[in-house]
């Protein structure tokens, strides 16, 4: 059933209330809530447990709007890329804070019959060299320097072109509409708008568009976006094109220009989202898909490679031996592509080597379960957000995810459209010789991976984990909790995590037993406690049963919700 409610006077369709979520003290002390001034911090007093939705048609997002987005496409005829698609579109709207049109993107889509792979992160500008960063400690975070080409929107393009059944402008229709009439936001999107606030208040731009009044918004509050909603209707009118051979991309490159930027027109029409075969390792039965380089889903293979030559279903789940087995494996395999991984033309080895069964046993015999280690990469001769899955009655799987990086990105939005550009260039390293060294016209290390899990060559599973170094470790984590200890898609994402961090140490969740960070530090893990949880990302699950229907469940770090009918 179709609800139509009325924002800001106008109406917009298919909304429902979202799932119970859990959520941490703020310093947020009200909402405004139509003409009511209500008392809330948004905090539910206890951890609440979602249950696992069960449909034959469903989308899972971090944003209940842009689930809904999704499920109106599917009510109309529409199929789980059309699905996906509008959700995606309508997040960057409604989750600002993840993702933008500004962003790069990449996905994996069961068809019915086989997966494909797509991978839209842009190139450097043309004009970029190593010599241009040399004065540098690391890759810039913020401005022009950190902006490579936006490829998310080319993703959207090619896949409807490919893929979908509805016209490209339907997908648009509810983005366009909370852009422009405005949408309630949401309260962890709204939390993390007030973190990061500060660091963008020197762009005078990002301020008039994402502060308005000079303030992040507090939760419940209603924000427009007019001249986001003028770029997405011309995006939706050129399929895309504008970004990157049209108005939009001169409008960029112009901004480029006048603000010492060296992203070009030229820059922007060469690009072109690249179509790939998945690397793929089999684990208890099931076979994990990641996309390949220049993503960090081989980490993800690697480890599990690692794991699957050991029996973790034998460590009780949650104990101190299933996460140091766990931790281990992971902390090698991003010794390996933190070595290696870069821009697949410039890579000097090919990924698939890395997931050789010899060499996975030559690095498996390295873990010792009596201690932690601090593994460097294996001997290899030579020649580093927002996710949604959505599935529909058909068959089809979508695993979708974009990102600005840095929350909103680099703090460049370009006058008169509301884009706000992403800072994937700071995933390009500064040391001389690296594969992943900056460059011009090169594709940086890129940390956002969708995940796709099939069985005896059909789909099982669609899901991801978003947020930066922790995805990889997300991948794992997931993995090992349904397929080692039989968890469903909810219970695997409300579960507490660890990460393993860029030094090594260990970061444990709230949740765990009150002694595991203490046995795990006797192991020699260097503990961090107090972290946010934020930091341990967002997981979106969609799980196919054998009655062919769907499993799908949304992380509560979120605002998000698993729908489906």
């Amino acid at each position: 059933m179709k609800i139509g409610v009325m924002v800001g006077g106008a109406e917009l369709p298919c909304l429902r209330l979202p799932q119970a979520v859990l959520f941490y003290p703020t310093t947020i002390r009200s909402c405004p809530l139509g003409d009511i001034e209500m008392e809330a911090n948004w905090l539910y007093p206890y951890r609440t447990v979602r249950q696992p939705v069960l449909a034959a048609n469903v989308v899972a997002t971090s944003q209940p709007l842009a689930a809904q987005a999704g499920l109106c496409m599917l009510q109309e005829g529409g199929n789980a890329v059309d699905a996906a698609l509008a959700a995606a579109i309508t997040l960057t709207v409604v989750e600002p804070t993840g993702n933008g049109i500004g962003g790069d993107g990449f996905a994996q889509v069961w068809d019915g019959r086989q997966l494909h792979g797509i991978n839209g992160s842009g190139r450097s500008p043309a004009a970029w060299s190593p010599e241009r960063f040399a004065d540098g400690e690391s890759m810039p975070l913020f401005g022009w320097d950190a902006i490579t080409v936006p490829g998310a929107v080319s993703v959207w393009a090619a896949l409807s072109q490919r893929f979908g059944v509805l016209p490209f402008a339907t997908l648009f229709r509810a983005a366009i509409g909370y852009a422009r009439h405005g949408f309630p936001v949401a309260p962890i999107t709204a939390t993390r708008w007030r973190e990061m606030a500060d660091s963008f208040r020197g762009f005078p731009e990002f301020c008039r568009v994402f502060l308005p009044g000079g303030q992040p918004p507090l939760p419940g509050t209603v924000v427009r976006f007019p001249e986001m909603a003028e770029t997405l209707e011309e995006l939706a009118a050129t399929d895309g094109e504008s970004l990157y051979r049209g108005s939009l991309a001169q409008r960029i490159s112009r901004c480029a220009e006048q603000q010492g930027g060296l992203l070009s027109s030229d820059d922007l029409a060469a690009h072109r989202p690249l179509w790939v075969s998945p690397l793929a390792v089999n684990y208890r039965g099931y076979t994990l898909h990641e996309l390949p380089p220049n993503g960090q889903g081989l980490a993800a293979l690697l480890a599990l490679g690692i794991l699957e030559r050991f029996d973790l279903a034998a460590e009780p789940v949650d104990s101190v031996g299933s996460v140091h087995l766990q931790a281990e494996a992971l902390k090698l395999a991003f010794a390996d592509v933190f070595r290696h991984l870069a821009d697949p033309e410039v890579m000097r080895i090919d990924g698939s080597r890395l997931l050789d069964p010899a060499y996975l046993d030559e690095r498996a015999r390295l873990i010792d379960r009596r201690k932690a280690s601090f593994p460097g990469p294996g001997p290899m001769a030579e020649p580093g957000t927002v996710y949604l899955a959505a599935a529909d009655n058909s068959g089809m799987m979508v695993s979708l995810i974009q990102s600005n990086y840095f929350g909103f990105g680099s703090g460049v939005v370009v006058p008169g459209t509301g884009i706000s550009l992403h800072n994937r260039g700071a995933g390009f390293s500064l040391e001389s010789g690296h594969p992943n060294q900056v460059a011009g016209g090169k594709r940086p290390f890129h940390t956002i991976i969708p995940a796709f899990v099939t069985k005896d060559g059909q789909p099982a599973m669609a899901f991801g984990v978003m947020g930066a170094h922790m995805q990889a470790q997300g991948h794992v984590q997931m993995m090992t909790r349904v397929f080692d200890y039989g968890q469903h898609p909810q219970a695997a994402s409300d579960a507490p995590r660890w990460q393993v961090n860029h030094d090594q140490s260990l970061s444990i969740e709230d949740g765990f037993s009150p002694d595991t960070a203490g046995q795990l530090a006797r192991l020699g893990h260097r503990i961090v406690s107090g972290v946010p949880t934020h930091v341990f990302g967002g997981a979106q699950l969609i799980r196919k049963t054998a009655d062919g229907c769907y499993l799908a469940g949304s992380d509560h770090r979120k605002d998000g919700q698993a729908a489906g009918f």
